[in-house]
């Protein structure tokens, strides 16, 4: 049995929740189910109509409608295809828009694939797609980032920019019978972030203002700030709503790790502002990058997001804080 007859029967059957669950693609295998160590490409179900797709850079918000599919963020691009196979069995219809909270290549570097295939389908039925192509929305900061100025050369393909971008707090769209914000983050990670909140579902796709899985990443060339981190975190606090017992309730998902509720924010909230304010104390004492470093000022909280090895370290989290913390004084 080939990989793509796998493919069809279980796309054959109810797309409910129990199926997608833990579906994963694989180009030479089709879809076959994994256990919960697997880290491959595969959808997870949030709200009947929407998704989440891990595995393939940044987490990958999915709506779905008979507007079309808006996907809030495209992942670093490597795993397209399996992203695509993916939103092909969660919808028959097109991508119509394409969401970016972020410049950084995890959550943008499928943006010119996504889109060029919601175009090559016929863009969206309704809103989105504008004479078929499909639409790319963002902070016009991201826009300033992925593009460059004439005569040099640009860090992402033209196909890659946001068409449709906004200067404001937040930016509204109404797609599949939702309506839809863009809330800026100022200063957060980057100065483009963006968080988005589906009304209606009442899930936050938070991108990389919120993660489970590191301390914040904190992109000083581009403008981010722990203060900014901080005040984009209560921002989510702001707008969620537990179920019970400050349990459940509105869904976050965030830019990396796993699905989230208030609680879990709220935990990551109070983490940074009692290292921001230990470091800003340091700071206040006079103290040196690598006396701060030594005094190890986040040790409490290592085992649940620290790391000495990767991308992004704790001693590197700790640098852009007590960094972006001197910038104040």
């Amino acid at each position: 049995m080939t990989g793509r007859l796998v493919l069809l029967l279980v796309a054959g059957a109810a797309l409910g929740a129990q199926d997608l669950r833990t579906i994963i693609v694989d180009t030479e295998q089709g879809i076959h189910y994994a256990d919960e160590d697997d880290r491959s490409v595969r959808a997870l179900p949030i709200r009947d109509n929407v998704w989440v797709i891990v595995g393939a850079g940044a987490n990958i918000t999915v709506q779905t409608g008979e507007n079309g599919v808006l996907v809030v963020d495209s992942g670093s691009g490597t795993e397209t295809d399996k992203v695509l196979t993916l939103v092909r069995q969660l919808s028959p219809w097109p991508i119509g828009y394409v969401l970016n909270t972020s410049y950084l290549p995890d959550h943008s570097g499928g943006n010119a694939a996504l889109a060029m295939a919601g175009e090559a389908a016929g863009g969206a039925r309704g809103r989105g797609g504008r004479g078929g192509s499909t639409p790319i929305a963002a902070h016009e900061a991201v826009l300033g980032r992925l593009s460059a100025p004439s005569g040099e050369e640009a860090p992402a393909p033209g196909d890659a920019w946001p068409s449709e971008t906004f200067y404001t707090p937040y930016h509204d769209i109404y797609f599949n019978g939702e309506g839809i914000q863009m809330l800026h983050a100022p200063n957060a990670v980057t100065d483009g972030d963006s968080m988005v909140f589906f009304r209606r579902s009442d899930v936050i796709a938070t991108g990389d203002v919120f993660q489970t899985t590191t301390y914040p990443f904190i992109d000083l060339d581009a403008g981010g700030t722990i203060d900014g981190v901080v005040d984009g975190v209560n921002h989510i606090l702001q707008i969620t709503i537990p179920e019970e017992k400050q349990e459940g309730g509105t869904i976050v998902v965030p830019g990396h790790g796993r699905i989230s509720d208030e609680a879990d924010v709220l935990e990551y909230r109070d983490m940074l502002t009692i290292v921001r304010d230990r470091i800003r104390d340091a700071i206040d004492k006079g103290m040196s990058l690598d006396e701060v470093q030594a005094a190890r000022l986040t040790r409490d909280y290592d085992g649940r997001y620290g790391s000495d090895t990767g991308p992004w370290t704790t001693a590197m989290f700790v640098e852009a804080a007590w960094r972006s913390l001197g910038q104040e004084r």
